[in-house]
């Protein structure tokens, strides 16, 4: 019975040992240990912005009226050239067949006319032989005076109705072009009827419907270029003079959090916001999110500048101590601040110049006691 009693005590200061161990001793002086990497560090610009696109086109018909048909809505992808919108032609499709017939009668006359001076121009040559004829007569006295007149006469006649004739023609011939002209007016208005894609593109907004009645400058469709499509965000002045155009980026779409799409740097405003003390910056898509949202708020990430062969740390181990910044080295079992100078930080590391790779920096944990100098440590 006793050994049963001496038994249970033991194993009940065991596992006191053990939770004093693992709760006290191991949480506040037991402590992860790494050492400097070597190799590449990216530093990076953030920035959020909205999407949006140097080529919006707002599709309007050419001729107002009635919408008859919309080929398309938003949210769909259209080619260069697709027919997006159709118009009501009210009476022009009548129009034209009746300008085609107009046509025809005046060129019908023409003819007629040009024919009917070729005849007069085959009566004159008699005539004139008559005319000619009946002065050598005259001449020899063998004709009377009022007969010799009759044939004057009857040439002058003739002269005057080619004259006639040939003003008719130049009048066919001018209502010939007028009627051409107005054929061609009334095609080009039942063209105008009809509206194509001016490229390849996505519809972003369907802003009226069929049957509507609109204005020629009403806006029916909206249409993003995604060749031109960007995210503005605005960086500091105190760092934006890193960005550089065609620099790489990334954008993150707030839709899609996990999706990095790769892009790179468009156009740089040359004017600050003189409250914000920003400056816009186009970032430019080079893979196209499909679909696309504009105004939709997106996280830019911009590379700046590439450090090669450098050592770093992870920024987690970076720490302040007395207004200085710096990092807690194990020596021989003991925490010792080490005061850093900084070459470059990314969002996730930093280089350091003055550290050496063989050091034993110390990972410092909110679980447990504060580091301080010459702290014992086990690591």
């Amino acid at each position: 019975m006793r050994i049963i009693k001496y038994f249970i005590i033991i194993m009940i200061m065991a596992l006191v040992a053990t939770l004093f161990y693992k709760k006290v001793y191991t949480p506040n002086f037991t402590f992860e240990v790494i050492t400097p990497t070597q190799g590449e560090l990216q530093v990076s610009i953030r920035g959020i912005g909205n999407v949006g696109a140097l080529d919006i086109y707002s599709i309007t018909a050419q001729t107002g009226g009635k919408i008859l048909e919309i080929l398309t809505d938003s949210g769909m992808w259209v080619k260069k050239g697709n027919l997006l919108i159709v118009m009501d032609g009210v009476d022009l499709p009548m129009q034209l067949e009746v300008s085609k017939s107009t046509l025809s009668k005046t060129k019908y006359e023409l003819q007629a006319t040009k024919n009917d001076l070729e005849n007069q121009k085959a009566q004159k040559e008699l005539l004139a032989v008559t005319h000619q004829r009946y002065k050598r007569l005259r001449e020899q006295e063998f004709i009377s005076v009022s007969e010799y007149d009759k044939a004057k006469v009857d040439l002058q006649r003739i002269d005057a109705t080619l004259m006639n004739i040939t003003a008719k023609i130049a009048s066919g011939k001018e209502a010939v072009v007028i009627a051409v002209k107005n054929i061609e007016l009334i095609k080009e208005k039942i063209k105008r009827l009809k509206v194509y894609a001016p490229v390849d593109g996505y519809v972003i907004a369907k802003e009226a419907d069929v049957a509507q009645n609109i204005l020629p400058s009403t806006a029916i469709l909206k249409i993003v270029d995604p060749k031109t499509l960007w995210v503005e965000t605005k960086i500091d002045e105190r760092i934006s003079s890193q960005i550089k155009p065609l620099q790489k980026a990334t954008i993150t779409l707030r839709s899609e959090p996990n999706k990095p799409y790769r892009a790179m740097v468009k156009k740089i405003s040359t004017m600050s916001d003189a409250v914000t003390l920003e400056r816009e910056v186009f970032v430019a898509f080079e893979t196209i999110p499909k679909p696309f949202y504009i105004n939709e708020q997106a996280e830019v990430k911009i590379e700046v500048k590439t450090y090669v062969d450098v050592l770093k740390l992870p920024l987690k181990v970076i720490v302040q101590e007395n207004g200085e910044i710096g990092v807690w080295v194990l020596k021989e079992h003991h925490a010792h601040f080490h005061k850093i100078d900084k070459t470059a930080q990314s969002d996730e590391e930093i280089a350091i110049s003055n550290i050496d790779k063989d050091m034993k920096i110390i990972i410092p944990d909110n679980t447990k006691k504060s580091l301080r100098e010459g702290m014992k440590i086990n690591p």
